[in-house]
């Protein structure tokens, strides 16, 4: 009998220095829920799976040498983060926009990563595992959010300190594209499906407005996901010193889509005068500002494509 009271006690014991360690080995962060709104979640420190449905997030955690960590990823068409998602043992685990559930939970992750488009997933996914949901913040500006999310991320991993060093130099570079910009106006948009959609400094490609600093003059009414709809005659009419393109039909391999080169130069176009003088800027990499805005690796190439153009 008092074998079985020892071990019985041995036993509580050893039940609640397990509790206490599984309630040491947790770590509160600010996400957001379903709804878009701030929250604090505990999540597992130093998770050991991690589900990744957002390539912002991927890009983050690829910068701080956690791949190896990745079960299972959505899918995706940047080249620098393929080999992350593609490799043997990551589960496929549907689109940024439309998650496979049943993939998720076969994956059995500690920790799920998700962005934007999965928003109205959120709760399903929380069913699964905590679900770390994060976004970038106009207000902020994307250079802060970026900075803000990667230490979020890597607080949830105990590596805080190296955001630092590998956010360097970007204050440097926004600061030389401001001298660029300065006095200059522009409009920025989004080719798809034939049509050009304007973009105000609301949302996708806000850097340039808001960071970079030219006078965005498609900014004003709350822009649609992809774009204000604008005719080419109100082109001309504004006739902007510069125009940037995303486009976006190249972004996710629209089959048999015009290149936004093709749709833009036309006649009306051709007549402004950021054409005239070379200033229509077709962003090189649409599928980085597409569907890794929030990246670190993302930010640099976003802006190493405006420095190729407007830095000689």
């Amino acid at each position: 009998m008092k074998k079985f009271i020892s071990l019985l006690l041995f036993a509580m014991l050893l039940l609640t220095a397990c509790a206490a360690f599984a309630e040491g080995d947790t770590v509160t962060i600010t996400s957001l829920n379903g709804s878009g709104e701030a929250i604090e979640l505990t999540v597992p420190r130093d998770p050991r799976r991690i589900a990744t449905l957002d390539m912002g997030a991927l890009d983050i955690l690829a910068s701080l040498n956690l791949t190896d960590r990745v079960v299972g990823s959505s899918s995706t068409s940047l080249d620098y983060l393929r080999p992350y998602v593609e490799k043997e043992g990551v589960e496929k685990l549907g689109t940024i926009k439309e998650a496979d559930l049943e993939s998720v939970m076969a994956c059995e992750p500690d920790i799920i990563f998700i962005g934007g488009r999965l928003s109205r997933s959120y709760d399903a996914l929380s069913e699964i595992a905590p679900v770390v949901y994060l976004s970038t913040d106009v207000e902020l500006g994307l250079v802060e959010s970026v900075r803000k999310n990667a230490t979020t991320i890597a607080s949830i991993f105990g590596l805080e300190s190296e955001i630092e060093a590998k956010m360097s130099g970007f204050g440097e570079r926004i600061a030389a594209l401001n001298a660029i910009s300065e006095g200059k106006n522009a409009l920025v948009g989004m080719v798809t499906s034939g049509s050009f959609g304007v973009l105000g400094n609301d949302g996708r490609c806000s850097i340039i407005g808001r960071e970079i600093g030219f006078e965005n003059l498609g900014d004003g009414d709350v822009t649609s996901t992809h774009g204000n709809e604008s005719s080419f005659e109100l082109i001309v009419e504004l006739n902007p010193d510069y125009i940037f393109v995303l486009d976006r039909d190249a972004a996710i391999g629209t089959e048999g889509a015009k290149l936004a080169k093709e749709i833009m130069e036309n006649e009306l176009v051709m007549g402004t005068d950021a054409y005239k003088n070379g200033q229509i800027i077709y962003l090189a990499h649409p599928a980085v500002w597409y569907t890794a805005e929030g990246g670190i690796t993302a930010l640099d190439v976003m802006l190493a494509d405006l420095e190729s153009e407007l830095i000689q």
